[in-house]
């Protein structure tokens, strides 16, 4: 094999017609040590191959790929699991390859300034009356709760979601489904809504509170429980881990929040958050509506107000064609894209509405 570590670094090396002794000097690495790396008896160190890199021109990220296997095999290759056992990192680790995009793009930079905008017009109306904020809450819980029910097929519609979520009517033609579906979804906002001012963290045991709700009497078997089949998502050529995986996965995902909040803009985190969680789809049933929902969480504690998805064919069809994009070809701008568009528009609804246009 000539792709080894040892041997990329020696044969770069007598390409160029370097003696130890000359490599010895330009890196900072003991000669003898370098004679024990290039014959495999001894491991670099992540600085020595970076060192390396430089020092006989060398791709960095091809060199610590090498580096990496190489660390890998003399660990694991030998044993007779090794195979399998590769395949099972692979699969916990394939929606980590979901790579952030660079919030540089002038696109998403020119949004996101916009959102900034907004939100601090959106800031300049508070304090609102108790009154205002009961008005607002009724008329845009009941959009949210119609156009996320509407995007995974729900048929009530708007006046009849909110029949069914005020006055708690049952409207001929449709299934009880759909109905608890408009009923759960409402219970899930007012249950975000109070978490939003609250100190309490984002967690796995959150996130199954939040499914729980949205699956109540739907099917309690599987509501606030992670799945314990393997899935395809309908229409999507992603395919999500192994049911067997998802624990883990969750456990990254929360790490991987608690990393990213601290870096990224609040619409970005809401973005990636959303995507992140489909991506692992770690329920039976309810995964869009719970992402969505853990998506609004996030930018409600940022200030902003609910972000409304809408689910006529249009939106509903550049949303999905932003997460597969995601979820399929590692590119996440369209999608952070997509959701500060949603957020300009959300908020833009709502002072109006404030201002009484």
């Amino acid at each position: 094999m000539e792709n080894t570590f040892p041997q990329i670094i020696r044969n770069a090396r007598t390409a160029q017609s370097l003696t130890l002794r000359q490599l010895s000097l330009s890196t900072g690495i003991d000669q003898g040590l370098l004679s024990h790396i290039e014959s495999g008896k001894r491991k670099a160190t992540l600085k020595q191959v970076i060192d390396l890199s430089t020092a006989l021109g060398i791709p960095q990220k091809k060199l610590q790929v090498a580096f990496m296997a190489e660390m890998i095999y003399a660990e694991y290759g030998q044993d007779p699991l090794f195979l399998q056992g590769l395949q099972a990192a692979e699969n916990r680790a394939h929606y980590k390859k979901i790579k952030p995009q660079s919030t540089s793009s002038d696109g998403l930079t020119s949004l996101l300034l916009t959102c900034d905008k907004l939100k601090s017009e959106w800031d300049g109306m508070h304090p609102l009356s108790n009154v205002q904020i009961k008005n607002l809450n009724e008329y845009f819980d009941i959009s949210y709760t119609f156009e996320s029910n509407r995007i995974e097929g729900n048929t009530l519609t708007l006046q009849e979601t909110a029949l069914v979520i005020n006055k708690g009517l049952t409207i001929g033609g449709k299934s009880m489904r759909e109905h608890l579906e408009a009923i759960n979804h409402q219970h899930a906002i007012e249950f975000m809504r109070g978490i939003a001012g609250k100190r309490e963290a984002i967690s796995e045991r959150l996130i199954k509170e939040i499914h729980g709700l949205v699956l109540h009497s739907i099917d309690n078997e599987n509501a606030g429980r992670y799945r314990t089949i393997n899935v395809r998502i309908s229409g999507s050529e992603h395919n999500p881990p192994e049911f067997y995986s998802v624990p883990q996965e969750m456990e990254a995902f929360i790490r991987w929040f608690n990393r990213s909040k601290k870096t990224l803009h609040p619409v970005e985190l809401a973005a990636d958050t959303h995507h992140r969680l489909v991506s692992i789809h770690p329920f039976a049933d309810g995964n869009g509506r719970t992402s969505r929902l853990l998506m609004n969480l996030i930018l409600l504690r940022a200030g902003y107000p609910t972000v409304i998805i809408r689910g006529e064919n249009e939106t509903r069809h550049a949303y999905y064609e932003a997460l597969e994009k995601a979820h399929t070809q590692s590119v996440t701008g369209p999608f952070r894209e997509f959701i500060a568009e949603q957020t300009i528009r959300s908020v833009r609804d709502v002072v109006k509405s404030v201002k009484g246009k």
